[in-house]
């Protein structure tokens, strides 16, 4: 005998559709010889001294619990990171907090600062998790479209334009998944200038910091007056190679990282401990491999960019991350449909751009951090596809 329940689940997770990227995971399990395109994550391992590290750190018997802002070395040495690389002071004991990856830090800022009703501004396309993570947390996405022929970058206007009484937060993410895009620095300060005239927070997703091609990054906190109006949220698995060590981190103010802290005692307790001792090593001594990865993401980003657009794909010149944004509506297909049907048809994975937002639909992510073989055979089935779908 079944029990009858009434709202067996909450109207928030009902509000919230399925990842459009996992769906796709789940229809390459099974496939035998896909090129997958749809992962975004570095196809090295994480650099031997790294793993070292976590692996002395085992034999030593250092399983415990750490504190839960995460271990004390780690902050400071995070602490001094920040200082040296953007000129940014975080007291390590108040103000910074090591999360289960980045994806963990974006559901805490959202949770700590959003009240239900609350509205936060983004752009479209955006990562998935962005306007769940709002909805998850009581509040309401508000879009702000973006196009190719602005190279993605939000325009400050359009974001002023959409504010209103209720709204809370801006959430951004540069350098941008799904699209490569990398604001410059006036860009970003006339979005700051938004913020502060509105008193908004701002929540910025930098976890592709260090994946920046022939351009510059600007952390958003080094903005004239938004270091205390921001919630920094940057991480190691990209650019270290790191994605299932799940070590991330957030700064932000005493009373945020506080909130955020709060949370995080209550649900995860504290990172994993072997993970923690791991990106204390990447800190101390990854840039040779930083550079390596970044040099070597550079030269598949020239060879998929070339190759896309020598396949008739409109495709903007991605500046950072690891992804390509081609558009396919020269082919007819929807985004989904485009993407099962090669995965299908030529056993080649990418994800839909409509995962990513409304605006994302008629294109496709392609991820480059995968072997230039790889890439050029994806690149040549690709091409045996739209010529028979042109």
């Amino acid at each position: 005998m079944s029990i009858r329940t009434k709202n067996t689940t909450s109207q928030r997770v009902s509000q919230v559709a399925p990842s459009g990227i996992r769906k796709f995971f789940d229809l390459i399990a099974g496939l035998e010889g896909v090129i997958s395109l749809g992962v975004g994550e570095p196809d090295y391992a994480s650099p031997w001294h790294i793993r070292e590290a976590a692996i002395y750190s085992l034999e030593k018997g250092n399983t415990m619990y750490t504190s839960n802002s995460g271990m004390p070395e780690l902050r400071r040495e995070l602490s001094a990171y920040l200082k040296n690389t953007y000129n940014l002071e975080y007291d390590p004991e108040t103000e910074l907090l090591i999360t289960v990856g980045v994806s963990e830090a974006l559901d805490l800022a959202t949770r700590a600062v959003i009240d239900p009703g609350d509205e936060v501004i983004m752009p479209d396309p955006h990562y998935v998790a962005y306007d769940s993570c709002v909805i998850l947390a009581g509040g309401t996405p508000v879009f702000v479209p973006t196009a190719q022929e602005s190279n993605f970058e939000l325009n400050a206007a359009d974001v002023a334009a959409r504010v209103t009484d209720k709204t809370k937060a801006i959430l951004i993410g540069y350098p941008a998944n799904p699209t490569g895009a990398v604001m410059g620095r006036g860009k970003l300060a006339a979005i700051a200038d938004v913020a502060r005239r509105h008193r908004l927070l701002v929540i910025s997703d930098e976890i592709y910091a260090r994946l920046v091609y022939g351009v510059e990054h600007t952390c958003f906190a080094t903005l004239p007056g938004m270091r205390e109006r921001t919630v920094f949220l940057g991480g190691f698995s990209k650019a270290y190679a790191m994605t299932g060590w799940r070590v991330g981190y957030a700064a932000s103010s005493r009373e945020v990282i506080a909130a955020m802290t709060k949370i995080h005692q209550y649900t995860i307790m504290s990172a994993p401990t072997m993970s923690q001792v791991a990106a204390l090593e990447a800190l101390k001594s990854g840039d040779d491999s930083v550079n390596e990865m970044v040099a070597d993401y550079n030269r598949r980003r020239l060879v998929m960019v070339a190759g896309l657009q020598s396949l008739g794909l409109s495709c903007y010149e991605p500046r950072g991350a690891f992804y390509a944004f081609p558009s396919i509506r020269s082919t007819g297909l929807t985004s989904e449909e485009f993407a099962e049907k090669l995965l299908v048809e030529e056993k080649v994975a990418v994800v839909p751009g409509s995962a990513f937002g409304s605006c994302g639909e008629g294109y496709v992510r392609c991820c480059y951090a995968t072997s230039l073989a790889e890439i050029e055979e994806a690149l040549a089935r690709m091409k045996r596809f739209l010529e028979r779908h042109r």
